[in-house]
């Protein structure tokens, strides 16, 4: 073999590999497309139904505000009477001052 020849042969395997190496690179980029697809829609996913559990939390939240059991109203009922008596006490006992 000429030293031509042999250069050409080192030519020809280098492309071979090259093309080999190009084209196992653009399979691990498709590969890594496709996750980083994957990935996004996955995170549209969670972002939506996180945005629902925020909606649902404060829904919730709004109604355990508005709810007012017999217990709550009975307890609120006295302590504005307690209130009543006390200023009433005060007010008497600032008259007998006078």
């Amino acid at each position: 073999m000429t030293s031509n020849e042999q250069t050409i042969a080192t030519f020809q395997t280098r492309v071979r590999d090259l093309l080999q190496r190009f084209q196992e690179l653009k399979k691990e980029n498709a590969d890594l497309y496709a996750m980083v697809e994957k990935n996004e829609q996955e995170m549209k996913q969670l972002q939506a139904k996180l945005a629902q559990a925020d909606d649902d939390y404060n829904a919730l939240k709004m109604a355990k505000m508005m709810e007012i059991t017999d217990g709550d109203l009975e307890s609120a009922k006295a302590r504005v009477a307690k209130l009543i008596r006390d200023v009433n006490k005060c007010i008497a006992i600032l008259s007998d001052e006078q």
